[in-house]
């Protein structure tokens, strides 16, 4: 069995803010791969169902990012799963918007919800790492988080959530390549192969052309003919 968790803040209010990526991504497995419906469970929402034949239970925590731990924790406890068996899914500052990294244990580099997560369950559960981007400025970071995907982040972050439930199946086998690149075809497809160049025609060396033979030149008559006052002169010269 193994546990993938979304991170986010309930309510309608924060449905579309960046920092809510973590629940979308869990709903989109949801509706691609016909979990059951959500119901009230471990302090938050919890789907039941299964990827390549592996018993998936999908949460998002009703404790509020800062809070995470409490739900998940009580989720594994109850669940008597290892941190192993726990994949969560949140907004990554440091990475470009649409950018996916997977990492297994380590620190939570002061995202709230994993520290709230490494309180309760320890580190040693699994990350998928989802860009938003940053905003450049540490002191703009709330306000950034919490507001609401812009317009022109709707391509990048649809290609994202369907690699995401594209390649679920392969993160729930364990396969973390396989996931990666399930993502990587919809968030940067590859460009269908060039078609073969056709051979370059050898240049061939001109010939020059044979001159064809040149007519034969009209004979040119040794003299002009005579005229009659010339036969004249010629008479009376003999």
């Amino acid at each position: 069995m193994k546990l993938f968790v979304g991170l986010g803040n309930p309510g309608a209010g924060y449905a579309a803010n960046r920092h809510n990526i973590g629940f979308m991504a869990v709903d989109r497995i949801a509706v691609e791969h016909g979990f059951g419906p959500w119901r009230a469970r471990f302090q938050g929402l919890l789907a039941e169902g299964s990827l390549g034949g592996e018993k998936v239970l999908l949460l998002k925590p009703g404790t509020f990012m800062n809070l995470s731990g409490q739900s998940v924790g009580e989720a594994v406890r109850y669940l008597k799963i290892s941190p192993a068996e726990v994949t969560v899914f949140h907004d990554e500052l440091d990475l470009a918007p649409g950018k996916c990294r997977l990492k297994q244990g380590g620190g939570h580099a002061g995202h709230n919800g994993l520290r709230s997560l490494h309180v309760h369950i320890g580190e040693g559960y699994a990350r998928v790492r989802l860009g938003i981007g940053h905003p450049g400025d540490k002191n703009r970071v709330a306000d950034y988080v919490l507001a609401d995907f812009a317009k022109s982040d709707a391509g990048w972050r649809e290609d994202l959530l369907a690699g995401i439930a594209a390649g679920a199946p392969a993160l729930a086998a364990g396969d973390g390549a396989a996931f990666l690149n399930a993502v990587a075809l919809r968030t940067a497809p590859q460009r269908p192969p060039k078609p073969p160049r056709a051979p370059r025609e050898t240049a061939q060396t001109a010939m020059p052309a044979t001159p064809e033979a040149a007519p034969p030149e009209a004979a040119v008559p040794d003299a002009a003919p005579k005229t009659a006052l010339a036969r004249l002169v010629d008479r009376f010269r003999r």
